[in-house]
Formats: structure tokens, sequence, C-alpha cells
């Protein structure tokens, strides 16, 4: 997977999601990405399951704004890369 012809390796530490019928599709992973100081979390909404608003901050304390933009530009350009968050989350869904 590729940004701009570099391969940016991201590794997930933790994944949870809930699901209710007054708030939908409720979740947040927290993960690292290769080669960036701080590790990241990203909270996940989404009313059906299928279109998603996100959060993007540092898990615990402030990083480079230029890695954070790089992390943010990724999961708007390469969908892959933001399903493997949501699906993620998503498999930690109780049925």
């Amino acid at each position: 997977m590729a940004n701009g012809g570099i391969y940016l390796k991201i590794t997930i530490d933790q994944a949870k999601m809930q699901h209710s019928k007054e708030s939908g599709y409720v979740g947040s992973v927290e993960f690292r990405v290769e080669n960036h100081k701080e590790p990241y979390e990203i909270t996940l909404h989404s009313k059906n399951g299928k279109e998603w608003s996100y959060g993007l901050h540092f898990l615990q304390t402030s990083g480079s704004e230029e890695e954070i933009f790089a992390v943010e530009e990724l999961l708007d350009e390469h969908d892959e890369y933001f399903d493997l968050l949501v699906n993620a989350a998503k498999e930690t869904l109780e049925n």
C-alpha cells in the first residue's frame, strides 16, 4: 500500500466497537504507523455500518503535525487503510 510511492505499515494495538439502535456503530482503534514517533487513535461512528465518520488524534501525547496530516491523507485517499481500521473494530462486535 502506498502513499505517494511510500509504503506505510500500520500495526493495530487495540480495537473495539459497539452497536445500538440509538447510536449506531461506535468504535475506536489504537494503532501505530511505522517510523512515526507517537501512536494514534481513530474513533469511528456510523448509523448504518456503511458510511463512516471519524476523528483521528494522537493516543497519548501530541506528536508531529506533519505525521498526523500524513496519516489523515492516507486514510482519505487510500480506502484499504481506512477499511483495515474499520474492519479491525467491526471484528470485535458481539453477535
